[in-house]
């Protein structure tokens, strides 16, 4: 078949996204763990980092000599938002020093504030989809960080005395905002130091965080009590990346496992969100503690990659590395589900979603595909509009066509396992596994793709009804 044959039979798939969408009014509960946060962004102009290189009274040679990756002084931004753009990479520094953070607030400022984390991101988005309750963990909840929640009477988290309200609605006054800043920069743009000019070459972003209660993984007492009184029907954890080795965060994934383990006796189902894990103890951690006691896990290319790096498959994660498309990552995924042994594993890249699962799973491969679908139509709208705050938003993408990239994926796929059903019907079984693959639609010029990843795993499990 064509590529042109193969959407129109993926289009009439799509017709059932609405429907699915509807459907998900009649998910009673779904709660949201463990970070949250606020994403001050702002755009930084080359002229920008010369004026606060002036100010702190910094030299090319200063700006380059990079000794640590964590922000300890003023100085150490700089000197990481200078790397990133000279580089057009994308790195995130931390800090848990006040004055640091007293710095970043008077002399950064922000263009926006934005909900951050992946907790809020998906609690966000599972309430705006008409979710009955969505009960969303904060271990912080200011009024600046009130927020950045969507003013909707189903989302809710936890005042000061542990009561469930609405949560854009609450100001625990004593709380500390968590602020990530996203110092955002154009290909092309040129800074002078030094005698030098330096052009970014790439798009991208420099994150200086000051997150000292998701660092150290605080929990809030109220929402765990209300977790063990009340059984919600999903539980979708993240936030784990944030740890590291040097803050005790092996030992911090040790405490929270007899209450996951306490979630998954009252019936939750319970979803693991697979972040970008730059500590190495702690990514090993959670692959061998956290993640084999969920029910599903979602990861993308990168993350995936980055599991293949701490289980002992090197030659497949360079392999990937190389050439990341369908045939290399069903292997990776494969491998992972088997090393890992999670009920269900999905992957998201570039044009396709993949989704490995036991046999005896709680949902059914056609379900699957149903969620898989409703996540890709409302990814489009995210990407093309910029937001999924707004209802209308969320069908954005709606009658639009799967995209070539995806078609290819999926048939050089289809053709790699020897199951040419996969490119038509999107299922089929291989070693005893439930396989699902859906192509996307891609959005040639995307608004935004912040928290992407986050809402495809979301409403991809939520949404399978």
């Amino acid at each position: 078949m064509t590529n042109e044959e193969l959407k129109k039979i993926w289009l009439e798939k799509f017709k059932s996204v609405p429907e699915s969408l509807k459907k998900m009014a009649t998910v009673k509960s779904v709660a949201t763990a463990f970070n949250t946060n606020v994403d001050a962004v702002l755009k930084v102009k080359g002229n920008r980092i010369l004026e606060l290189a002036k100010k702190l009274n910094l030299s090319l040679a200063d700006l380059q000599n990079i000794t640590h990756t964590k922000l300890e002084s003023p100085e150490d931004v700089l000197k990481g938002l200078f790397r990133c753009f000279s580089r057009g990479i994308a790195e995130e520094w931390l800090t848990e020093d006040k004055l640091v953070y007293d710095w970043m607030v008077e002399n950064l400022g922000y263009d926006r504030l934005q909900m951050g984390g992946q907790g809020g991101i998906v609690a966000n988005a599972l309430a705006v989809t008409g979710v009955q309750k969505v009960y969303a963990h904060t271990n912080s909840l200011p009024e600046l960080q009130a927020k950045q929640f969507l003013e909707l009477d189903n989302l809710l988290s936890f005042d000061e005395q542990g009561q469930a309200k609405p949560a854009h609605t609450i100001n625990r006054e004593l709380d500390i905002p968590l602020i990530h800043w996203m110092l955002e920069f154009d290909k092309g743009e040129s800074v002078t130091i030094g005698g030098q000019t330096f052009t970014c070459p790439k798009s991208n972003r420099f994150i200086a965080t000051y997150d000292p209660l998701n660092l150290h993984l605080v929990m809030d007492k109220h929402f765990i009590a209300q977790m063990a009184e009340e059984p919600v029907e999903y539980i979708v954890l993240s936030g784990f990346h944030a740890l590291t080795e040097r803050n005790n965060g092996v030992k911090l994934q040790d405490d929270v496992i007899p209450i996951i383990n306490q979630w998954k006796n009252n019936g939750d189902l319970i979803h693991l969100e697979i972040a970008s894990t730059q500590d190495l103890a702690v990514r090993k951690a959670i692959i061998k503690k956290i993640a084999p006691i969920v029910d599903s896990i979602g990861i993308n290319e990168r993350e995936a990659i980055d599991i293949l790096e701490v289980t002992d498959f090197d030659n497949l994660a360079q392999k990937c590395n190389e050439n990341t498309h369908s045939v290399n990552m069903f292997e990776a995924l494969m491998n992972i589900k088997k090393h890992i042994k999670a009920p269900r594993v999905q992957l998201h890249m570039f044009g396709l979603y993949i989704t490995i699962q036991d046999k005896n799973f709680k949902i059914s491969p056609e379900a699957n595909l149903r969620g898989m679908m409703l996540a890709a139509t409302v990814a489009a709208g995210k990407a093309g509009t910029g937001s999924i705050n707004n209802p209308e938003n969320l069908l954005w993408a709606q009658g639009q066509t799967v995209s070539d990239v995806g078609l290819n994926e999926l048939r050089d796929l289809a053709q790699h396992l020897n199951k040419p059903e996969l490119i038509s019907s999107g299922i089929t079984e291989i070693e005893g596994y439930d396989i699902i693959a859906i192509p996307t639609i891609l959005v040639e010029k995307p608004v935004t793709l912040v928290g992407m990843g986050d809402t495809i795993s979301s409403i991809s499990l939520v949404g399978a009804r």
